[in-house]
C-alpha cells in the first residue's frame, strides 16, 4: 500500500512538474532571437488570436494558451497592438504582456518628405494605419481645420524628429502628435520674428521648405532667404525652380529649362506671385531658423556659383545676375559634354 501511495505521489508530482514546465517554461517555436506579434484592431475573436500563434509560431503550445488565457480572463479583453515575443518566452508571461497591453513602441524618423503621399507611405510601413488611412486623414480639410490647416498646409506641421508611438496609434493620434512637436517649435520668440518678416507661421515653413530644396549650404540659407522676403515684399514672382519640380512631380530635373516655367500649377511661382498654397518638402529647422534670422539685405537674384561648390553668388541688379547665371550655365554645359565624351568611351 505504501508503494502505491508513493508511486502516486511520484506520479502526482511528475504531472503537476509537467503542467509548470506546459506554462513557465520555454514555449516559443520559433528560432530568430525575437519575433513580433501583430493583434490588429478588429482582432475581437480567441480563435483568429490562437490562429496568429500558431500561424506564426509564437507559441508551440497553443491549446495551453487558450486554456490559460481563458484562467487569466484574457478573452474578455484583448487588446490590439504590436508585442514583442522574445525566444523562449513561456506561455505565462507572453499572457500575461498580451493581457496588460505591454505594446512594443515603434519609432517612426522623419526627415525629409516631399509630399504627403510619401510621408503617408513611410507611416503606413511602419504603423496599422495604411497609407490610404493617412492620405484620407490629411486630405480632409475638416479634420484639419481645427489646427488651423488645410491639405495644402497640412505638411506645415511636420518637423524632422523622431516620433514614438504605439504600432495600433490612428491617424489622427499620429498626426496629432506631429502637430504637438509643431507647438514646441513655434515658441513666442519665433512666431515674433516670423511677424517681423510680415509672415505666419504656416508662411514661414513654406518658404523654408523651398529655400530647403534649393540649397544644402547653411551659410547661404539665410541670404536665399532675404532675397525671397525683399521679392515678397517688391510684389516680384519668386521664380523658384524647385517650385517647378513640385508642380511637375519631376524631382530629378536638373535643369529648369523656360518650357518647364509655363506649367500651370498653383505651385508653380514662375507663373503664380507670392508663396505656393503649401510647403514642397518637410523643411529641417537649420532652415526655418535661418527663414526667421534672415538679414536685411537688398539681394533680389541669386545663382549658384560656377565653381560647382554648392555656393551661391546673390545680386541685386538683374545685369549682374545675368553675368553669373551665364557662367554658370557655360560651366555646366562644358560639365555635361565632359561626363558626355567619358561615357562614350567607356
Amino acid at each position: 500500500m505504501k508503494k502505491l501511495l508513493l508511486l502516486s505521489f511520484i506520479l502526482l508530482l511528475a504531472i503537476a512538474g509537467y503542467i509548470s514546465w506546459l506554462v513557465i517554461g520555454p514555449a516559443t517555436g520559433f528560432s530568430e532571437k525575437t519575433k513580433y506579434l501583430y493583434i490588429p484592431t478588429d482582432s475581437t475573436k480567441k480563435e483568429f488570436i490562437l490562429h496568429i500563434l500558431e500561424r506564426d509560431s509564437i507559441t508551440t503550445n497553443v491549446n495551453v494558451f487558450s486554456i490559460l488565457a481563458k484562467r487569466m480572463d484574457y478573452w474578455k479583453n484583448i487588446k490590439p497592438g504590436k508585442y514583442k515575443v522574445e525566444k523562449g518566452m513561456s506561455v505565462l508571461h507572453l499572457v500575461r504582456a498580451l493581457k496588460n497591453g505591454q505594446q512594443e513602441p515603434v519609432n517612426i524618423v522623419i526627415l525629409k518628405f516631399r509630399t504627403k503621399e510619401a510621408l503617408a507611405g513611410a507611416i503606413g510601413r511602419k504603423l496599422e494605419p495604411d497609407s490610404a488611412d493617412l492620405i484620407s486623414y490629411l486630405n480632409n480639410n475638416d479634420s484639419l481645420k481645427q489646427f488651423g490647416l488645410d491639405s495644402n498646409t497640412v505638411m506645415t506641421a511636420i518637423f524632422p524628429n523622431t516620433y514614438t508611438y504605439f504600432w495600433n496609434t490612428t491617424a489622427s493620434r499620429v498626426f496629432k502628435k506631429f502637430y504637438e512637436e509643431h507647438n514646441r517649435i513655434w515658441t513666442a520668440e519665433r512666431r515674433q520674428k516670423a511677424a517681423e518678416h510680415n509672415l505666419t507661421p504656416t508662411q514661414a515653413c513654406i518658404l523654408a521648405s523651398i529655400i530647403e530644396e534649393e540649397t544644402n549650404d547653411a551659410g547661404d540659407k539665410p541670404l536665399m532667404a532675404s532675397v525671397y522676403l525683399n521679392r515678397l515684399a517688391k510684389g516680384i514672382r519668386l521664380g523658384a525652380d524647385p517650385t517647378v519640380k513640385f508642380a511637375m512631380r519631376k524631382f530629378e530635373l536638373k535643369r529648369i529649362y523656360e518650357r518647364y516655367t509655363q506649367f500651370v500649377s498653383p505651385y508653380n511661382t514662375y507663373l503664380n506671385a507670392g508663396l505656393p498654397p503649401g510647403p514642397i518638402c518637410t523643411p529641417s529647422l537649420e532652415t526655418l531658423d535661418a527663414v526667421l534670422n534672415a538679414p536685411q539685405t537688398d539681394y533680389l537674384y541669386f545663382v549658384a556659383n560656377s565653381d560647382f561648390s554648392g555656393k551661391h553668388i546673390f545680386t541685386s541688379s538683374y545685369p549682374e545676375h545675368l553675368k553669373y547665371a551665364k557662367q554658370y550655365q557655360e560651366a555646366l554645359n562644358e560639365l555635361l559634354r565632359g561626363q558626355a565624351d567619358e561615357d562614350s568611351t567607356k
